[in-house]
């Protein structure tokens, strides 16, 4: 029986979030507060977001613009 190694998902940082969705990172950073998006906290405070969850929720937004 192989094990399998997992790649660490990547993080991305509250700037590139808000390149991707074209806002302000401080957008990013109210949408963690109040949950819309959830985020990780670096040992030196820093969010983080996961990329398959913020990949998520921008289908989600351009779904629901095409309804």
């Amino acid at each position: 029986m192989a094990d399998t190694i997992q790649e660490p998902e990547r993080l991305l940082t509250p700037s590139e979030v808000a390149a991707i969705f074209r806002v302000d990172p401080k957008t990013v950073t109210r949408w963690a507060k109040v949950g819309k998006l959830s985020s990780i906290r670096t040992l030196g405070g820093h969010r983080r977001f996961r990329e398959t969850e913020v990949h998520a929720l921008l289908a989600d937004a351009q779904e629901l613009r095409r309804t």
